[in-house]
């Protein structure tokens, strides 16, 4: 035998059963959490977004119109180290392509390689170092790829394409990046051997064809060694001046907690 309470306590009993069991029997998952505006899916610094889109946008270009104009294109807007060595005067094509000769690729897998490549290095750079560093350590870095492929090949009249130099420059930023972090932390890294295995790589593959370009197009290893030498050996000069970047995560909470009277 139950005994129902008496009184105004019976109204709450009967609602706590409701609750209960409309609780037990509503199996529908929550509602996901809203969604910040302005937030991207892919987490890339807006210069290596677009970086990354200028270089696609050039390989399709050269990549639909006929090839008598790509071809023009790059003997133009390639670097041609003879056009510093043998020619009295370099002409247009010879100013305008150390920095030209970034952004054309020879071939799919080239490009892909090298964006994937910019996306991994670029965006850790980017992220403490800022948009404006990785932008100068990235065409100074190509601009140095150009002139110790110039030195190695001083009368080739093969044009050199590819953001390769920029990106390795990239690359040694990180492995500066890296020991840094790690003497703060107090702790040691040693970056002089993957420095090395690192070079040791790009002289080996300048016996190779790069996979997917047209016309047998080999790899530009001094231009991989000159752009990394620049990012690993020059870096304290593009940190010059730097403040500390506060991580976003930590702005995004400062900017939640941020209540004004």
């Amino acid at each position: 035998m139950l005994v129902a309470p008496a009184g105004p306590t019976l109204p709450l009993f009967h609602r706590s059963i409701a609750v209960s069991l409309s609780i037990r029997h509503d199996n529908r998952p929550p509602p996901p959490p809203p969604r910040r505006p302005g937030k991207s899916a892919i987490n890339l610094p807006r210069v290596v977004s677009w970086l990354i889109g200028i270089n696609v946008a050039v390989y399709l270009v050269t990549a639909v119109i006929p090839v008598r104009w790509t071809n023009a294109l790059f003997f133009n807007l390639g670097f041609i180290p003879a056009r510093w060595t043998v020619l009295d005067w370099p002409g247009w094509q010879g100013l305008v392509s150390p920095f030209t000769h970034q952004f054309l690729h020879a071939g799919p897998v080239h490009l892909i390689v090298n964006m994937v490549m910019l996306a991994a290095f670029g965006a850790g750079v980017a992220k403490i170092l800022g948009g404006r560093r990785l932008l100068a350590i990235y065409l100074v870095s190509g601009l140095a790829g150009a002139a110790l492929h110039c030195a190695v090949y001083p009368e080739t009249t093969i044009p050199v394409v590819g953001a390769s130099g920029a990106i390795s420059g990239l690359f040694g930023a990180v492995l500066r990046l890296m020991a840094r972090q790690a003497q703060v932390m107090g702790q040691r890294t040693r970056i002089l051997p993957v420095a090395l295995i690192w070079i040791a790589i790009a002289v080996m593959t300048g016996f190779t064809g790069v996979p997917g370009a047209s016309g047998g197009a080999q790899v530009a290893w001094a231009a991989h060694v000159g752009g990394f030498l620049v990012g690993l050996l020059a870096f304290d000069l593009f940190t010059i001046g730097l403040r500390p970047r506060r991580p976003r995560h930590l702005r995004d909470i400062d900017d939640d907690d941020d209540f004004s009277a």
